[in-house]
């Protein structure tokens, strides 16, 4: 089996790459010229150069392909239009290229945000009958890249998976919650319970390989994300025995989370790179409840978690320390 993979040089797609590699696939990467191969060299996937807008490299990548990852995306950007530009067109254009150049694909997954849909309303994790309401540019960047995709159920063999908050090695965002709590620090923002999903990154791959490899799963939305329901409190508390830190719980207010990251907003501004730190991540992160549930992948592929989440935090924490990240 041939696969082709977007955004392998990514957090996630890196992770991709490898666990596919693990599996026995022939893998090629669709990369631009510009990108960081340090994650993939190991693994030594064929390289494909180029973007998604670029039909002539898209159309020589597609070649011989059994299974698409479209794991390809912008994460973060200065501008609003960048987004809509790296998700919701650059998804539509692939989509339109390889129902042209290969329409006997067996399969195209999608990779897809729970930010798309939008913060669930209580504790009870939502699931894939809820109506989108994304909350942020990213979100509905990510939504309109998903109704791409319904545009195509009818010309391809199509899966969208949608992951919660994703952490593990080579992460540089979750990184930061770690390194605070390496400080001493678990932060918790406001004064209510605030309970998210979230899922390791290679227990996110297995179930986007798996997605991709069953029949059952065509047509269909999927949301992935480890068992339980935790806080940002009790996520802490796993880190900080990893790290075997004393640590002590810091609540900082709502409204102060705004300010900090309006702040951060206007100094980006100044700055060449976009930064994490602005006023919608502090929406996002200012939300009582980011859950969802993975009962519809369990039932219809088998998806379940490799390890359990506090022994995959321990794992992430030994890779960072092994590193020197922390």
């Amino acid at each position: 089996m041939l696969a082709l993979v977007t955004g392998g040089t990514g957090f996630i797609g890196s992770h991709l790459v490898e666990q596919l590699s693990q599996r026995g696939y022939s893998v090629r990467c669709l990369v631009r010229k510009t990108s960081n191969l340090q994650w993939l060299q190991h693994l030594n996937p064929e390289f494909r150069y180029g973007d998604l807008f670029d039909n002539d490299v898209v159309k020589n990548a597609l070649d011989g392909v059994d299974i698409v990852f479209h794991s390809a995306g912008v994460t973060k950007a200065k501008r609003k239009e960048e987004y809509y530009h790296g998700n919701q067109f650059a998804t539509k254009n692939f989509l339109a290229q390889v129902t042209k150049h290969h329409p006997n694909l067996k399969k195209f997954v999608h990779i897809s945000s729970q930010a798309a849909v939008g913060p669930s309303f209580s504790e009870q994790p939502i699931d894939e009958t809820v109506p989108f309401h994304p909350i942020t540019t990213y979100g509905k960047s990510k939504m309109e890249a998903e109704r791409e995709c319904f545009n195509f159920f009818s010309h391809l063999p199509l899966t969208i998976v949608r992951p919660p908050t994703v952490f593990g090695e080579r992460d540089t965002d979750v990184y930061n919650f770690f390194k605070t709590v390496k400080a001493g620090i678990i932060p918790m923002i406001g004064f209510n319970r605030k309970a998210i999903s979230i899922i390791h990154a290679a227990d996110l791959v297995n179930g986007v390989i798996g997605a991709g490899e069953s029949e059952k799963t065509t047509g269909q939305t999927y949301f992935l994300t480890s068992s339980n329901t935790i806080t940002w409190e009790s996520f802490g508390k796993m880190a900080a025995k990893a790290l075997e830190k004393r640590t002590v719980n810091i609540r900082i207010p709502e409204f102060l989370v705004y300010g900090i990251f309006g702040v951060g907003e206007i100094l980006s501004r100044f700055s060449s790179k976009p930064s994490i730190i602005n006023w919608e991540k502090a929406r996002d992160a200012t939300q009582q409840f980011w859950t969802c549930s993975s009962e519809k992948a369990k039932q219809d592929f088998g998806f379940r978690e490799l390890f359990p989440l506090e022994e995959r935090v321990r794992q992430t924490i030994a890779w960072y320390k092994q590193q020197g990240w922390l």
